[in-house]
């Protein structure tokens, strides 16, 4: 452990080189080509067995240890997101309307120089590390599934994954066992109303007065429906009636996301907003068009290897907290590779603590404090080897 902490240290500017030139040059979920060349090569370089366009876009590659063993995957997101970036520090994105205002600029970074460490300690590894390169987390279908279906888990025993987080302090790590990320999943409804005259409502089945109706009569489905020690949420996050000031619209179009945790209570919402927008258009003799689109699994972790993790992760350098997470809304494609095999992910803090604003996540100031790359590196590197050992 103390050789991986110590070439980690003198590979952390590496890292951060990495980082901004994956910063530098961010590309699109689902439309990733020079990034996953670049994580390839690197690979390639370090004698690794690689194996590209992996389900798509994705890279898996592979470090057999001098012993036989056990097999530790090790998972890191390369795709950035949609968002010209206000930041103006030298490194700031290139591509107009992209930028990595997630940090997976910072996961990939980690990952690679994480495995050129492991490289150099293969002599003393029993068992094999695969990395896995991801491709499109930020936008379903995510790169998860078809890297599965592809054979990216073909004999592991184990998944370990991080999020660096920008709004947890530098040096603390949040983790729990069991549900720890919801299952995130959308709608739309289109509202088919008759159009008319602003004068005249009488005349007309106003589709924003339906969709009105709609908006606040899905909260009682989490409010009213759904059992309160479980927890969900319904957000209807977009709106869309375009008309003159004077024109009752004849259609709406409004799209949401549900988050949840617990299989039937996925169920019932899908079922129960159905329910009301159909009561709401029927009260005014109008129709609808509803789509329910299921998203990312809950993201749930293995109970034994995350206590094993927790139990150990403060003697990890430069770890000062650990902190058992509330459950997050959030979601994470990471769910299917634990739905296959047991595994931990976890959040490893961003934060700077000289900042006055942390900017959040998908924000176009968004950033990250880079020295959490090296820890992010230390606890990912101290669960493979500790696991390979105990196994």
């Amino acid at each position: 452990m103390n050789n991986l902490y110590e070439l980690l240290e003198q590979h952390y500017d590496e890292m951060v080189e990495i980082r901004r030139h994956l910063h530098e040059n961010p590309e699109l979920s689902h439309e990733e080509v020079e990034t996953p060349k670049y994580i390839a090569e690197y690979h390639r370089a370090l004698g690794h067995e690689v194996r590209e366009f992996v389900g798509g876009r994705g890279v898996v590659a592979k470090l057999h240890g001098a012993k036989p063993g056990k097999t530790v995957a090790l998972r890191a997101d390369f795709d950035a997101l949609a968002i010209q970036e206000q930041n103006t520090f030298s490194y700031k994105s290139k591509i107009d309307g992209k930028m990595h205002a997630c940090g997976h600029d910072g996961h990939t970074a980690t990952l690679m120089v994480l495995a050129k460490v492991l490289n150099k300690l293969q002599e003393e590894i029993a068992g094999t590390v695969v990395f896995i390169h991801q491709f499109g987390e930020e936008v379903t279908p995510g790169g998860a599934l078809p890297m599965i279906e592809d054979g990216c888990l073909d004999g592991v025993d184990v998944i370990y994954g991080t999020h660096l987080s920008a709004g947890v302090p530098l040096g603390t790590i949040l983790v729990k066992e069991g549900h720890l990320m919801a299952a995130a999943d959308g709608f739309e409804i289109t509202i088919h109303g008759k159009g008319g005259h602003g004068a005249s409502p009488h005349d007309t089945k106003d589709a924003v007065m339906i969709g009105s109706q709609f908006v606040v009569s899905a909260q009682q489905v989490v409010g009213r429906r759904v059992n309160p020690v479980r927890p969900a949420v319904v957000s209807v996050c977009h709106f869309e009636a375009v008309n003159p000031f004077n024109v009752i619209a004849d259609s709406a179009v409004l799209r949401g996301t549900v988050r949840t945790f617990d299989a039937d209570v996925r169920d019932q919402i899908e079922k129960e907003l159905e329910e009301v927008v159909k009561s709401a258009c029927l009260l005014y003799g109008a129709d609808y068009t509803y789509t329910y689109n299921r998203g990312y699994s809950p993201v749930i972790n293995d109970a034994e290897t995350t206590r094993r993790f927790m139990e150990e992760v403060t003697a990890v350098p430069k770890v000062e907290k650990l902190v058992v997470a509330d459950l997050a809304m959030g979601g994470e494609d990471f769910a299917y590779y634990l739905e296959k095999v047991p595994g931990t992910f976890y959040f490893t803090g961003a934060k700077n603590p000289e900042w006055e604003i942390a900017y959040p996540h998908h924000h176009p100031r968004f950033d990250i404090d880079e020295r959490a790359l090296l820890i992010a590196a230390n606890t990912l590197g101290h669960a493979t080897l500790s696991y390979l050992q105990q196994s």
